[in-house]
């Protein structure tokens, strides 16, 4: 069986953390480490991850310098990279082995929406799932990737948006990278908050803009310059 290492950045999130290290703790007995990359430098997460037996470490808030940070000290064969409020298929680890088995170098899940489910999900959820057919998914489908692959793939971007992209983009060119039929269940937190066709019309316009060639940096900053004006959480 491989060993996994499961990765998670989180900035001051821990009533969802809380939830998926206790969901981890339950899945079938794969062996694992579990890595959090704090980037708020909680002592509330720190105790709530010796709690939970996982490993604690401090990051500046920039997610794809904590998911490259986790990386770093890894010890498993598998790295699995997960947001703090996601919620997982039980079979996942199974899910994953059998992939890497058959000679994938990685993959991601299925992005679902978890609930409470509104109606635009069933329109949003098969327009991702074609988006990633051609394009990147993204951090919230759970990426997992050989520990070797991941280095010789470059690793997760130092940036604050959009880190996986080239990431996903080496891996391609390296071997194989599975898309599962197995869900990951995203947290509907924002789509609630924001507007359903907000939130996604949003998400396109900063996705256009980076493929357009406009820095993580600069998108950022645009955006959090709109959440103090329209009173949003930051982007997460």
């Amino acid at each position: 069986m491989p060993e996994f290492s499961v990765i998670i950045p989180c900035y001051r999130d821990e009533k969802k953390l809380r939830s998926l290290l206790r969901q981890l703790q339950t899945m079938p007995g794969y062996r694992r480490e579990i890595i959090v990359v704090d980037a708020a430098d909680s002592v509330t997460c720190k105790d709530m991850c010796s709690s939970y037996g996982a490993r604690w470490l401090p990051s500046i808030p920039c997610r794809g310098r904590q998911l490259s940070t986790g990386a770093a000290v890894a010890k498993g064969d598998v790295l699995w990279f997960l947001h703090a409020d996601a919620r997982l298929s039980n079979n996942a680890f199974v899910a994953m082995t059998q992939v890497i088995r058959s000679g994938a170098i990685g993959g991601f899940f299925k992005f679902c929406f978890d609930a409470p489910r509104e109606w635009p999900a069933i329109i949003l959820e098969p327009a991702i799932a074609l988006r990633c057919l051609f394009g990147v998914p993204y951090g919230d489908q759970g990426i997992f990737i050989r520990r070797e692959s991941y280095f010789a793939a470059g690793g997760h971007a130092p940036w604050p948006l959009f880190e996986e992209v080239p990431l996903v983009q080496s891996a391609r060119r390296l071997g194989k990278f599975v898309a599962l039929h197995t869900p990951i269940f995203v947290d509907v937190r924002r789509w609630q908050r924001d507007g359903w066709w907000r939130r996604t019309w949003r998400n396109r316009k900063l996705a256009l803009k980076f493929a357009c060639g406009v820095t993580p940096d600069v998108l950022v900053n645009r955006y959090q310059s709109n959440r103090v004006l329209t009173k949003h959480p930051r982007i997460k």
